[in-house]
C-alpha cells in the first residue's frame, strides 16, 4: 500500500472553485476548465483548487453533476502543471469534496477522488445525513474504504455550521482529537470563530507523530487579522492574547470564496501578511472588503451569485447560473453589482502591480 510517510499539507490559497453551469443548470466544461485556468493564474494564484465545497454548491447538485465538474477540474489543474512545468514542490494541487447527503454517496465520491488522481480529499462529517457518530463515519467507513485500496489518500475535515445536516453545528473538541490519530487525516478547514480553531489546534498537536496537520481558515479576513503584526503596549497585548487562545498557531493556509475573482490578488494577499507588511496587507483587505460590500444587500449576502456574475463579466464564464435553492441576483442587485465591481476593477489595476492583478489570458484581458 502507498503510505503518506512524508507527506506535508499545502500551503497557502486554497480556492473553493464555484461549478460552471449552463443556462439549464447542466455542468459547462469548457467554462469550468477555463476557470481553472484563471485560478492557477500562470502559477501566481491558487496553490489549491478545491472542487465541490460550499462554494461549488455540492449540496444542490445531483451526484452526476457533481462528479463531472470533479473530473473536469483534476484533470485541467494537471494540464496546467504540466503546461507550466512546475516543480513537485510548486505544483498547484487539487482538492476533491466528496461530502454528499449519505455515506454510501460519500464513499462513492472518495472512490472518484483516487481515480482521478486527486491529492486530497475534503469531508464535512456533520454534513453525511445518515451518519449518526461522525467519528464512526471516518475512523471506520473511510478508514475501511482506504484500508482497501492501493493508494492512500490524505483527508481533510470540513467544520461548517451552514452545511451541518443535524442540529449540531460544529465538531466537538474530542472528536477532533480522536480523529488526528489517524495517519491519512491531516488537517481542518474551520470556518468558524478563531477560538475554535484553537481548540482544534490543541486536540490535535498531541497525536502528530503520525505525520504534518494543517489547519486553514474558512473565514478569510481573519487569517489577515491574525497575521498582523501589533504595534504598542495595548497591541502586543492582543497579539498576546490572540497567540493564548490559538495556542500559538499560525494558519497552515487559507480557503478564500472570494478568490475565485481575485486569485492572484489573495495570492499576494496571503504573501504580505505572512511577510509582516501591514501597509500592503490593509491595502488589500480594503479591496476585498469593497468587493464584499458589493454583494451585500437589504435581502441578504449574494456572495455565490456575484462571483458566477463577475466571472462571467470577466468572460471566464459564458453563464452565470447558479443551481436550484443558490440565491440569485434581481435585476436592480445586478445593475449595482455591475457598476461596483467594474469601479473596484479599476481600483485594483491603479493599485497593484501588474503580476498581481488576475487575467482572463483566454480572453487576452488587460
Amino acid at each position: 500500500m502507498r503510505t503518506l510517510e512524508g507527506y506535508s499539507p499545502r500551503r497557502g490559497l486554497s480556492i473553493p472553485c464555484v461549478t460552471a453551469l449552463d443556462p439549464d443548470g447542466r455542468p459547462h466544461d469548457e467554462d469550468q476548465r477555463r476557470l481553472v485556468r484563471f485560478l492557477v493564474g500562470g502559477g501566481r494564484g491558487a496553490d489549491v483548487i478545491f472542487v465541490m465545497g460550499t462554494t461549488g454548491e455540492w449540496n444542490r447538485l445531483p451526484a452526476d453533476a457533481r462528479h463531472r465538474a470533479i473530473r473536469v477540474c483534476v484533470e485541467e489543474v494537471r494540464k496546467q502543471n504540466a503546461a507550466l512545468e512546475l516543480d513537485p514542490g510548486e505544483a498547484v494541487e487539487a482538492w476533491v469534496g466528496v461530502t454528499a447527503r449519505s455515506t454510501a454517496e460519500t464513499l462513492e465520491t472518495l472512490e472518484l477522488a483516487l481515480e482521478v488522481g486527486a491529492d486530497a480529499a475534503v469531508l464535512a462529517p456533520l454534513a453525511v445525513g445518515d451518519a449518526a457518530d461522525p467519528v464512526r463515519l471516518v475512523a471506520r467507513d473511510v478508514a475501511d474504504f482506504l484500508d482497501a485500496r492501493s493508494r492512500r489518500l490524505p483527508v481533510f475535515l470540513y467544520d461548517n455550521a451552514e452545511i451541518a445536516a443535524g442540529e449540531v453545528g460544529h465538531l466537538r473538541t474530542r472528536w477532533v482529537k480522536a480523529l488526528s490519530r489517524l495517519d491519512f487525516v491531516r488537517g481542518i478547514k474551520v470556518t468558524a470563530a478563531p477560538r475554535r480553531l484553537g481548540h482544534y489546534a490543541k486536540a490535535a498537536r498531541q497525536f502528530r507523530d503520525l505525520g504534518a496537520f494543517g489547519f486553514y481558515v474558512g473565514n478569510p479576513p481573519y487569517v489577515l487579522e491574525w497575521m498582523r503584526p501589533r504595534q504598542g503596549a495595548w497591541g502586543k497585548l492582543v497579539e498576546h492574547w490572540n497567540r493564548f487562545l490559538l495556542h500559538d498557531l499560525l494558519p497552515t493556509g487559507v480557503v478564500a470564496g472570494p478568490a475565485n475573482l481575485w486569485p492572484r490578488e489573495w495570492q499576494r494577499a496571503w504573501q504580505v501578511a505572512q511577510a509582516g507588511d501591514i501597509e500592503r496587507t490593509d491595502q488589500l483587505a480594503a479591496l476585498f472588503e469593497r468587493f464584499g460590500a458589493s454583494y451585500r444587500f437589504a435581502q441578504g449576502k449574494r456572495s455565490l451569485a456575484a462571483l458566477k456574475r463577475g466571472l462571467r463579466l470577466r468572460g471566464v464564464l459564458s453563464c452565470d447560473a447558479v443551481a436550484p435553492g443558490t440565491p440569485e441576483l434581481d435585476a436592480a442587485q445586478g445593475r449595482r453589482f455591475d457598476a461596483e465591481f467594474e469601479a473596484l476593477l479599476g481600483q485594483v489595476r491603479h493599485s497593484l502591480p501588474p503580476r498581481w492583478v488576475s487575467r482572463n489570458q483566454d480572453a487576452n484581458e488587460r
